[in-house]
């Protein structure tokens, strides 16, 4: 048709005109809404607890002095042995005839010893009297001075000799518990091996594994005790040693926490809680887990600018996470406006709405 053209091309021109129109009046961006939290700094007291096992604070291994083969155990784990209380015998045989053989070395370096004098003093008066040579006394008190030098050697290997057959008799070194005892008679040991562990029970003490987070928390808290099997009963307790380096497969650090008027019902090997209590409590602020915002260089929330429309990052320090909310340390002032819920979702360049406000509890 002849006219066909000219409306395509006028319908064209119409479109482009309203496209023209478009790009000059953008329609903005709705806000986007948001519900905040006005912070109210408060005081929290700061509980932790710590499960450990009692340990006593003074543990010895005990060995034998000397080698050997046991013939005779005279304990079981479990026993408490007094001081001296007489705990494994080797044999002795060996010790004994080693003890007879400086005996006999002895009596003989004596025997040496009274001939030798006899011959100084003998040799000393014919000196006198000039019947002998001074050389010839010289050599026979250097032959009494040797012989006195072999008698006292001689009782100095008498005196090991006894020590060994002493040694052979493994005794407590103090009064406790048996806690180990990995031989059995008629095997043979060597010096210093494992015999038996022996735990004194003048102080009992609870084991704990304490994260590198909460360090200072072991040093300026208040500790109390209680056992797993000992109802409701608490005891005090106190900070005795802390590791000054972490294990290096869990990454904590091993606390010793006395146990203050341990009673018998302080059982080794028993399970028990450290709850450590804070002496002064610390000013937080609590927040939902969704008002926290971290990109990889650390935790921050958004606070609401004064003109209520925009956002600001507000970087902070994390004390503890829970659940359902978090306790800020530092880095929010009282009164300010923070995002409380979808942190994750929100920049600095947008636009923002007020829906809802929320006081701290």
């Amino acid at each position: 048709m002849p006219w066909s053209r000219p409306v395509s091309l006028l319908a064209a021109m119409s479109l482009a005109l309203l496209g023209g129109c478009k790009d000059q009046n953008p329609v903005a961006d709705a806000p986007t809404p948001i519900r905040v939290q006005r912070i109210a700094i408060e005081s929290a007291i700061e509980a932790r607890a710590y499960t450990g096992v009692v340990r006593a604070r003074y543990e010895t291994d005990l060995g034998f002095r000397v080698a050997g083969k046991i013939i005779e155990r005279l304990a079981n784990i479990g026993d408490r042995v007094g001081k001296d209380h007489l705990l494994a015998r080797l044999d002795p045989a060996d010790y004994r005839l080693a003890v007879e053989s400086s005996e006999a070395e002895l009596a003989a370096a004596k025997s040496t010893l009274a001939q030798a004098a006899a011959d100084e003093q003998r040799f000393e008066k014919l000196l006198v009297d000039r019947w002998v040579a001074p050389a010839a006394y010289e050599q026979k008190k250097a032959a009494a001075d040797e012989a006195r030098g072999r008698v006292k050697r001689a009782e100095r290997a008498l005196g090991v000799a006894r020590n060994q057959l002493a040694y052979t008799e493994l005794r407590a070194n103090e009064a406790g518990v048996i806690t180990a005892l990995p031989v059995e008679v008629g095997q043979v040991i060597t010096v210093g091996q494992l015999v038996a562990r022996l735990a004194q029970m003048v102080e009992r003490e609870v084991v704990v594994a304490i994260p590198e987070s909460r360090i200072d928390d072991a040093r300026v808290s208040e500790a109390t005790i209680d056992l797993w099997a000992g109802g409701s009963r608490r005891y005090p307790a106190r900070l005795r040693e802390l590791s000054p380096q972490a294990d290096p497969t869990t990454r904590t650090y091993e606390a010793r926490f006395t146990v203050e008027a341990a009673d018998d019902a302080v059982v080794l090997g028993m399970t028990a809680t450290v709850h450590l209590v804070r002496k002064e409590g610390r000013s937080v602020v609590q927040l939902p887990l969704g008002a926290i915002y971290s990109d990889g260089s650390g935790a921050s929330v958004w606070v609401v600018t004064s003109d209520s429309a925009h956002l600001r990052r507000v970087p902070v320090n994390v004390l503890e996470y829970y659940q359902n909310i978090v306790l800020i340390a530092s880095g929010l002032q009282n009164g300010e406006r923070v995002v409380a819920l979808g942190a994750q979702l929100l920049d600095a360049d947008k636009v923002v709405r007020i829906v809802e406000g929320q006081a701290t509890n």
